[in-house]
């Protein structure tokens, strides 16, 4: 009888032996054979299933699933205001480069080198925006913070998929301070505004007297001119007279007079004969 029992836990054994030395892959996930006593890491990943080995081996199974991660982020923008965004990433293991990234950074790669260069790349990032730029600009803001990711994670055997920025808290003392600070602005809108129609006026006012001047020099000099025309007009008119007004002239025009009454006397100055008006008295 113990000699059947022997037997039975012989042949038993290996069987039990086998079935307890393996390793099962759950969907989602992907294995590496470790084998310390030989190859150590295996290269090639394991897919989903079970997979036999040895007892002193065995699987190393990791996630290769899209995983989300969210953080808050504190935040310092151009404008050197503090707001905190919650921005997500999207991030997984590169399946054919799985066993580097094993041996380089280990299954908790998201804590130990995503999640700083993440940090860092949205802070640089939105500090190049003002505080009131940044709700306008998330996508674009999303898409500078992605690839400056990806940048960051070459040669770390990582996928970076997705960011997403799902809130920015503004505190009560950030939102006095944006009142505070777009009142300033709307006022120096307003000032520059009234200075730019001031010197408008200005120019319009000296546009308008430049006008005036010139029209009042152009009166008084047209003024002069006609002056000056009939000045020389009269005194051509009176030279003209000068030359005319003879003595045989004016007797000649004292002739023509049917009124007049004169008395001739043969001889008088200069060889010409008086001519007496017996009510003006003698002329010649």
């Amino acid at each position: 009888m113990k000699r059947k029992i022997s037997l039975i836990a012989i042949l038993l054994f290996p069987a039990l032996l086998f079935m307890g030395c393996g390793s099962t892959i759950s969907p989602g996930n992907m294995g590496l054979r470790w084998q310390p006593l030989t190859s150590g890491l295996g290269n090639e990943p394991l897919k989903e299933g079970f997979h036999a080995h040895m007892p002193w081996n065995d699987v190393l199974v990791m996630s290769v699933q899209w995983q989300n991660f969210t953080e808050r982020i504190d935040v310092l923008t151009r404008d050197d205001l503090h707001i905190e965004i919650e921005a997500s990433v999207l991030v997984k293991p590169l399946v054919k480069e799985l066993s580097q990234l094993k041996l380089t950074i280990g299954s908790n790669f998201y804590p130990s080198v995503v999640k700083p260069e993440f940090l860092t790349v949205a802070r640089n990032t939105l500090a190049n925006y003002l505080l009131v730029e940044i709700p306008e600009n998330s996508p674009e803001i999303e898409r500078q913070i992605l690839q400056g990711l990806k940048e960051r994670m070459k040669g770390k055997h990582i996928e970076i998929d997705n960011v997403t920025i799902s809130d920015i808290d503004f505190t009560s003392g950030v939102l006095r301070a944006i009142e505070t600070k777009l009142a300033k602005e709307q006022e120096k809108v307003q000032k520059d505004f009234e200075l730019e129609i001031a010197v408008k006026d200005a120019e319009i006012a000296r546009a308008r007297a430049k006008g005036e001047a010139d029209s009042l020099q152009i009166r008084a000099i047209g003024q002069a001119e006609a002056q000056k025309i009939r000045a020389a007009g009269q005194a051509e008119a009176q030279r003209i007279i000068d030359l005319t007004l003879t003595p045989q002239f004016l007797q000649f025009k004292a002739f023509e007079s049917p009124n007049a009454k004169f008395i001739y006397v043969p001889t008088g100055r200069d060889g010409l004969p008086i001519i007496v008006n017996p009510e003006t008295g003698p002329s010649h």
